[in-house]
């Protein structure tokens, strides 16, 4: 149901990108709709696969982003086209979602317990991390592209630099399997001290070709390993692990990611990124507070 209705959303971008009001609407019910089944995509493919299996799985969404990137950066020329390939997108995703659970010899649903009362409270600083995460990661997403094309480097260098980041998101999903054996709190502590350095560089050095390649080479951890870390750990972490799934999309990339994107557009500057450093340190600060409540209970 929720791929129908992104389907019909995508459909609906056609008549109002011309209306902000309207095309923001859209925008939500999109999100809502694909909000929806994420999570139970997350919970039932760590059901049924390995980390290992999970991790290159998973990369097989980072390689269709550089396709889409690369194909559509070369052949758009007005905006409407890029939403006939969005909803081509939809449709098929819609297609192949049927074919799945038509064809689904997996009945097994993973169980939930009801009778354990699902609280975010009881690990709040756990949540406050992942909100933190990704709140530092607006300016990146939204930011990055202005900030170094404004630090006298191109705008087509800077593409390649995004492409360089997922290649390399792409390279640790693959391998990362035999570092999710080891402590995940471990794992996400390492991975946001590194997404707080990471920001750091671009800090530090806007206008370096080499070292923002080299920052660029982090996302590896700052992205793949800590958003599979992050969903693995949920995963042992509640019952509810479906429920569970869909806070980490809400809290972090929903709430944290739009509230990351406002307040980017707000300090945009040179300290930008300072500022995304800070806030990641916070991040790391939380898990600290994390790791020491749960080893006390």
């Amino acid at each position: 149901l929720s791929l129908v209705f992104t389907f019909i959303s995508s459909l609906i971008f056609l008549n109002t990108v011309e209306n902000f009001t309207l095309y923001l609407i859209a925008n939500l019910l999109f999100g809502a709709s694909m909000g929806i089944s994420l999570p139970f995509v997350e919970t039932i493919a760590l059901g049924q696969l390995s980390k290992k299996e999970y991790g290159r799985i998973r990369l097989w969404g980072s390689i269709g982003f550089i396709l889409i990137a690369l194909w559509l950066g070369k052949i758009l020329s007005t905006n409407y086209e890029a939403l006939y390939y969005l909803i081509g997108t939809t449709f098929f995703t819609l297609l192949f979602g049927f074919i799945v659970i038509r064809f689904d010899n997996h009945k097994e649903i993973i169980s939930q317990n009801s009778e354990e009362r699902f609280s975010l409270i009881r690990y709040w600083a756990f949540w406050v991390s992942i909100f933190l995460m990704q709140l530092a990661f607006g300016g990146f997403y939204n930011f990055f592209t202005i900030y170094e094309t404004e630090h006298g480097i191109s705008l087509e260098m800077t593409s390649w630099m995004w492409t360089f980041g997922v290649i390399c998101e792409i390279f640790m999903l693959f391998f990362q399997g035999t570092l999710l054996q080891s402590n995940l709190l471990n794992i996400l502590k390492i991975a946001t001290v590194v997404t707080s350095f990471r920001w750091l560089l671009l800090y530090l050095y806007p206008d370096s070709v080499y070292i923002t390649f080299a920052s660029q080479s982090l996302h590896a951890i700052s992205f793949a390993l800590y958003h599979t870390a992050t969903i693995t750990y949920i995963f042992s972490l509640y019952s509810q692990k479906r429920l569970a799934q869909q806070f980490v999309l809400g809290i972090g990339f929903g709430l944290g990611g739009s509230l990351g994107a406002l307040l980017a557009g707000q300090i945009y500057g040179d300290y930008l990124f300072l500022v995304e450093a800070i806030i990641t340190f916070g991040a790391f600060l939380m898990l600290v507070i994390h790791t020491h409540r749960v080893s006390s209970t």
